[in-house]
């Protein structure tokens, strides 16, 4: 259909929509099972099936399975149809990891998938915007993106960005009217708005008419990108890492296999044998557990309120040095209480807190006022609540606000005088508005009263709004504005600032009749200035302690706020991020520096106040000069190059704009500065934990390598039969390095410094510790092997699996070794319950192999005695005990 070419209400009627209260629950039922979930078609999945068969597709693998029909081929059933039954276990861990991982995955498209702002049940609610239906009646606004094609009913300044459908560099100024031309162009159709454009200037109201596959976007699904593959550039290391040391581990089997023949160990013997430490010693399965351990950092994170977009910023994280972070909602509680209000007869105080009613406003005297003795103060209350697009919604016993905190203080202490929402409505309609923007610091609203004057109501930052105003009201009537005033009004900026307050000014002006202001520009001129309201938003009392701990960790936070410079510097001393002799520089300093001048000075600044959106991005780039890891937080949609161009870009979730959550790494579902430290440790605490199961795996294939090249080297037996092999690598590289990615973080794990971005795998000593550990593990199995054999020279069985067991006991002691940078003795293993409970499995298993009369040929083993085990479990501790009291602290 065109609706572009259709009236409003026609456009309404054919949509069965509801423009004052939406659709109800039965409704938007009835269209969903119609018309299905808002969302494009998406590139079909390999099925399950398929993703479990993708598990035997590793070269290694392949080669095992070819060596099994091999067995099976010559006589050895029982050995084939033991190999194939490990091959599958080691098939099904990776499959089940594979599919915890894509789930953990999508739980984070989900979360992180765009809203739209809809009215339902005539309450405006933000939802999914998959859970979007034709005839939805949606508003936007700036930094929004549009979610659904949609037939807009009202405009106000509207314009958005359709590069993506019309390839139209600039935004397209949008309409509410038909427009009666056929078969117009995209780019054209300035009544419409398409699903996956961006809001970036205005508001709007409009019906949804197509979701889906039925919208424009839809129309052209095939050139929208698929979902990118999330590898990280560590797993990319590990990979290059991984065919390294695939050609080291076939290197050293070739050996075990030459020296073996050359022993006189037959050629079926030494190849199964040979093909099994191949598989065993090769880490094929490090990226996917890589991969496991970064979805369920991810999943902590989620439930931490942190929703990490993409999986690169979980490394970033370990690394930053610089938080650079806003003030308002993040440092704060968000929560905006005007205190103090400042007309220019008198100084009036406002008690209550937050968006609680009860509360009144006091003159100087700390006496109650008479409202219809103080015009002006009336002016102030009604203008400013007037100003704004907030609102409270109650809910229960509650009320909550939908939209600005600061705006929600404006209605706030109107409300307390009587100037509720309600009763302005009533005598006031609103003709125009003119957004607020960070260039102009101004929002202004053209409102019309009863008798059909127009006014002009602008609120916006005491400085730029004095200098659009030309007369002053002051009682009863205004006068004309002069030095003496101007010199009034910063004092009692200044006077604010001093007490934290933020401070906002209100100003109007009566429209001559027949005026028209089509701009900004045109209206904010010739303003008369009423008054100033100075407002506080309380310190987050969790945000100290967390600014503290990130200083231990070796992070710096700086504040950056759009707020006074007197008032950001009173909050950041109050939260300890100010310290004695620190900087404070404001946008005026920024805009006189550039970014070399910038990067000279910026070490000693700790504040940036009075900051435009453009001025973050100096910020970044000057602390990036001085070699800094930068995480910077933002919500509107001038935040959005700041935001990429950071190391790790982070969003608000609650305040915070698509544009912003789009450009961002790291969303924050609470807003709350505590999640962002949260974040960085669980950041340095994911790749804390792939360095232990790298450690852990390397190790243990060292271990399992080196006891098979001594042994042929010296001409011994073979300590370890094939089937022995590979059932270590099922039970001990498994469960057990897949519980260590789930470790919790080391105690002083955010008392470190941060971790260089170039800073290698095997760095701070993991090389050697891979090396002597992976040296003592093969030494003591061959001790082991060998004290038994010479004790029973006719008993080899014994004496491998004397050997057997010690390699996968000294394996299972170790794996507690590898779970501290420090010790053994530095943590409590019992600390983690499921690394404890993969080894107790992993011993019960063991245990069975070992006695279970059914399973003793298949995996070549006898029953052990008390001195046997006593031997076993002497040297398996071994290693931990010589090496695992060392480590730097």
């Amino acid at each position: 259909m065109k609706w572009y070419m259709m009236k409003q209400e026609e456009v309404v009627y054919r949509t069965n929509a509801n423009v004052k209260q939406g659709l109800n629950d039965k409704n938007v039922r009835k269209r969903m099972g119609t018309y299905g979930q808002n969302k494009l078609k998406e590139a079909p999945r390999p099925s399950v099936f398929f993703t479990f068969l993708a598990q035997f597709k590793d070269f290694m693998v392949l080669v095992l399975l070819a060596a099994t029909l091999i067995s099976g081929l010559i006589g050895e059933i029982l050995d084939a149809l033991t190999i194939m039954c490990i091959v599958l276990l080691n098939g099904i861990l990776g499959f089940f990891q594979e599919r915890k991982a894509e789930k953990s995955l999508d739980a984070l498209k989900e979360l992180s998938a765009p809203q739209m702002y809809v009215k339902r049940n005539g309450e405006w609610q933000r939802i999914a915007s998959v859970l979007v239906v034709p005839g939805d009646i949606v508003k936007m606004s700036a930094g929004d993106r549009v979610g659904a094609d949609i037939r807009l009913l009202e405009t106000s300044g509207l314009r958005i960005d359709e590069a993506s459908l019309t390839g139209e560099s600039h935004p397209s100024q949008k309409q509410s009217d038909e427009i009666a031309q056929e078969d117009v162009p995209l780019g054209d159709r300035a009544n419409m708005a398409f699903m996956g454009t961006m809001v970036t200037q205005g508001s709007g109201v409009g019906v949804v008419v197509g979701t889906g596959m039925r919208t424009e976007m839809g129309k052209i699904a095939h050139l929208l990108q698929e979902a990118e593959v999330l590898a990280t550039p560590l797993q990319r290391r590990l990979e290059q890492l991984g065919r390294t040391l695939i050609v080291v581990a076939l290197l050293l089997t070739t050996l075990v296999v030459l020296f073996g023949l050359l022993q006189g160990h037959d050629l079926h013997t030494m190849f199964i044998s040979g093909v099994s430490l191949a598989v065993a010693a090769i880490p094929e399965g490090l990226p996917a557990i890589v991969t496991v351990a970064l979805a369920l950092g991810v999943q902590r994170m989620i439930k931490r309120k942190g929703i990490v977009r993409k999986l690169p910023a979980v490394e970033t994280l370990g690394c930053a040095s610089v938080i650079c972070s806003d003030k308002t909602g993040t440092l704060t509680q968000n929560k905006m209480t005007v205190k103090q209000l400042w007309t220019k007869d008198q100084w009036f105080s406002v008690t209550g807190a937050g968006y609680d009613l009860d509360g009144e406003i006091l003159n100087q005297n700390d006496q109650r006022i008479d409202l219809q003795q103080e015009v002006g103060l009336q002016r102030l209350l009604s203008y400013g609540a007037l100003c704004t697009n907030a609102r409270f919604v109650k809910k229960e016993e509650n009320h909550t606000l939908d939209g600005d905190p600061t705006e929600g203080a404006l209605l706030i202490v109107a409300a307390k005088l009587g100037y509720d929402q309600e009763s302005l409505a009533r005598t006031y309609q609103r003709v125009e508005e003119f957004p607020f923007d960070s260039t102009r610091k101004m929002m202004s609203v053209i409102v019309s009263d009863p008798k059909g004057k127009k006014y002009v109501v602008t609120k916006g930052a005491p400085d730029v709004v004095l200098h659009h105003c030309r007369s002053i009201f002051s009682m009863s009537r205004s006068e004309a504005l002069s030095d003496h005033h101007c010199n009034q009004i910063n004092k009692a900026v200044e006077k604010m600032a001093s007490n934290a307050l933020r401070t906002l000014a209100i100003a109007y002006r009566p429209l001559i009749e027949g005026e028209l202001c089509q701009s900004a520009e045109q209206a904010e001129k010739h303003l008369t200035f009423v008054g100033l309201q100075g407002m506080m938003d309380p310190p987050r009392v969790e945000a100290k302690e967390a600014v503290e701990e990130c200083r231990a960790a070796g992070i710096k936070t700086l504040m950056i706020t759009g707020d006074h410079q007197v008032t950001a510097a009173a909050i950041a001393k109050e939260l300890a991020i100010l310290p004695e002799g620190g900087r404070v520089l404001n946008g005026g300093d920024l805009d006189r520096l550039s970014v070399n001048e910038l990067e000279r000075e910026v070490e000693s600044v700790y504040v940036y106040a009075r900051v435009s959106p453009a001025h973050k991005l100096k910020i970044v780039q000057a602390l990036q000069k001085r070699g800094h890891i930068v995480a910077m937080t933002g919500d509107g949609v001038n935040d959005a190059p700041a935001l990429k161009a950071a190391n790790i870009g982070v969003a608000m979730g609650v305040t915070g704009t698509d544009v912003a959550k789009e450009s961002s790494a790291l969303v924050l579902a609470d807003d709350n500065f505590l999640t962002i430290k949260e974040a960085i440790k669980e950041g340095r605490n994911i790749y804390e934990n792939i360095r232990k199961f790298i450690r852990y795996m390397l190790a243990s294939n060292v271990g399992e390598i080196l006891v098979m090249l001594f042994a042929m080297m010296l001409g011994m037996p073979l300590p370890l039969v094939a089937i022995q092999i590979l059932w270590i690598n099922l039970v001990t590289d498994g469960l057990p390095a897949v519980a260590l990615g789930m470790d919790q973080a080391e105690g002083d794990v955010m008392r470190r410094k941060p971790r260089a971005p170039d800073e290698g795998v095997f760095a701070r000593g993991l090389g050697w510790k891979i090396v002597s550990r992976g040296f003592m593990i093969g030494m003591v199995t061959l001790i082991a092997f060998t004290l038994t054999y010479d004790h029973q020279p006719d008993n080899l069985i014994l004496a491998q699996t004397v050997a057997f067991l010690t390699l996968v006991m000294s394996q299972l002691i170790h794996v507690f070794d590898c779970r501290s940078e420090y010790s053994v003795y530095h943590r409590n293993p019992f600390e983690n319950r499921y690394l404890v409970g993969a080894v107790a499995l992993s011993v019960v298993l063991m245990v069975a192999v070992i006695y279970m009369p059914t399973l003793q040929p298949i995996f070549h083993t006898v029953s052990l005695g008390v001195k046997e085990w006593l031997l076993v479990l002497g040297m398996a501790s071994i290693p931990t005990v010589v090496f695992g009291g060392f480590g730097k602290k």
